[in-house]
């Protein structure tokens, strides 16, 4: 009997293998697909790092350390115009939907609890009813729902890997946990939006009789070590990319950093350079993180190039906001990211233009540059356009695939509105700055849309990209239909607007004010 049954089960396979029905990794048209790599920075500013993505090496840019994204740089094309959204989540959610923040509704970050609000309490203003329990690929009270794209990867036979932050959505919702959506493996993702200790020797804040709801999990063996967090999770990924390497199956890897996020904490083999250099202890501990972050993309740069794999890997580098500036760091406000204006939380560049680098070997052109702007939500479009998966769900979309610019960095189109919506109020530390704000970018014109001040202003971002000349008196038509072609967009993706609390009428859209 025991004899048949193999002989049945061999007779089996055979028949399955005569109808074509093996498995992805035989499959000789899957192993073709490239693999794609996202390496994600957090709070990661566009002048933080050595790379002049301004064309010209500025100040700032002379302060970091950054071979490794140099490398890059020169093996790959650089982004000069990329955008993110202000915070953290709204963007996550884009990347792996395709959809604007102005119509998930994920606005702000998410909680580390379900059902928790983070609006600053505001005087003036009231946050909509945004989804503040992030995303989910089911139906779920305070969600978008969506397919997201790791599922669609791994339905077309990629092994999806998931290193690192994750954060779309509160401890309890479905978008908690990454292998909820579409992940195969997570290494070190939550629900939390920063770490509680970037050290091996404190757990990663898995410590015990303390307050640990921010601690990362995931990576026990490192527990007690004198090893960073940023390189624990390097050795992760390394470690998770050999299975679909020596199987030959694409894989798509999310490396989603927590540095360089708050907690600001210094990496004991980069620090003492900049503290040496006349860095303030905070600054010091911030370049450091910096300079971390750049070994990890060196060393899975050199991984791939010694596993032969690096010719048919897409490595994507990008930050998911602009860099921290409004509080938390040394020196003074409002100048980490100079010449742009402000930082994180607001519409202004400082908070929502990020760095951003392409290697493709053989489709990208080494030491190429790329000034079309193009926003964080192309990323999913880009991924289904590269690797020729449909997508099957009808949620909207508004991102639009750029991989004609990955072939030709020349091409440019004018016509296209970036569309940004913020209608929160991010820290305590309120100014003119940050939070309540809308933005719309077409050509070399864009327009903020100040919503507790009332107030419109046009700047032209190839003459003035410090946003310091007001052109909405100078220029009223162009103010008029960036206005219009804003609140046209917000409408149209179903977004949400703040109302006032005297009143509790919504705020106008921008569209309704009157002209300048």
């Amino acid at each position: 009997m025991h004899h048949r049954n193999i002989a049945l089960r061999f007779s089996l396979l055979v028949f399955l293998a005569s109808c074509g029905l093996h498995s992805p990794a035989q499959n000789k048209n899957t192993q073709q697909q490239p693999n794609i790599i996202l390496f994600l920075v957090d709070d990661m500013g566009w002048m933080d790092t050595s790379v002049p993505f301004g064309g010209t090496s500025g100040k700032l840019n002379q302060q970091f350390r950054t071979p490794n994204m140099q490398r890059m740089a020169q093996e790959g094309m650089l982004f000069t115009n990329a955008y993110a959204n202000p915070v953290c989540t709204p963007t996550r959610a884009s990347l792996l939907t395709g959809a604007s923040a102005a119509r998930t509704h994920i606005t702000n970050w998410t909680n580390i609890s379900a059902n928790q609000r983070v609006d600053f309490p505001d005087s003036v203003l009231q946050t909509p009813a945004w989804n503040l329990n992030g995303l989910s690929p089911v139906p779920f009270e305070g969600c978008f729902v969506a397919q997201p794209l790791p599922q669609l990867l791994k339905e077309a036979g990629y092994t999806t890997l998931h290193v690192g932050k994750a954060h779309w959505g509160g401890q309890g919702s479905p978008g908690s946990d990454p292998l909820n959506l579409g992940f195969t493996s997570n290494v070190g993702g939550s629900a939390s939006g920063h770490p509680q200790s970037y050290y091996g020797v404190k757990n990663f804040g898995n410590e015990r009789n303390r307050i640990t709801q921010w601690a990362v999990p995931g990576l026990q063996e490192f527990y007690g070590q004198d090893i960073f967090l940023t390189e624990a999770l390097t050795r992760k990924a390394v470690q998770l990319m050999e299975t679909p390497i020596e199987q030959e199956r694409p894989f798509f890897l999310y490396l989603g950093h927590y540095a360089v996020h708050t907690p600001i904490q210094a990496d004991s083999r980069f620090v003492n350079r900049y503290l040496q250099a006349g860095m303030d202890s905070t600054e010091a501990a911030y370049a450091s993180l910096i300079e971390g972050m750049d070994k990890s993309l060196g060393d899975i740069m050199d991984f791939l190039k010694a596993k032969n794999t690096d010719k048919n890997t897409i490595l994507i580098f990008m930050s998911d906001n602009g860099g921290l500036s409004n509080a938390g760091r040394g020196g003074k406000r409002n100048t980490h990211n100079a010449p742009l204006r402000a930082g994180k939380g607001s519409m202004y560049e400082g908070g929502i233009r990020i760095p951003m680098m392409v290697k493709w070997p053989g489709v990208t052109k080494p030491g190429s540059r790329a000034h079309q702007y193009v926003m964080v939500e192309d990323f999913f479009s880009t991924v289904l356009d590269i690797t020729g998966i449909e997508r099957k769900a009808s949620t909207a979309i508004d991102g639009k695939s750029y991989l004609s610019i990955l072939k030709n960095p020349a091409l440019s189109d004018t016509t296209r509105a970036l569309v940004f919506h913020y209608p929160h109020r991010w820290t305590v530390q309120e100014d003119e700055a940050i939070s309540w704000a809308s933005a719309i970018r077409k050509g070399n014109w864009k327009l903020v849309y100040r919503m507790k001040q009332q107030k419109l202003e046009l700047y032209n971002l190839l003459n003035d990209i410090s946003e310091t000349n007001d052109l909405s008196k100078i220029y009223p038509l162009e103010t008029i239909r960036l206005a219009r072609l804003l609140g046209n967009e917000l409408r149209n993706r179903g977004a949400q607007m703040p109302t006032w609390k005297q009143t509790g009428k919504l705020v106008a859209w921008p569209d309704e004010l009157s002209a300048p």
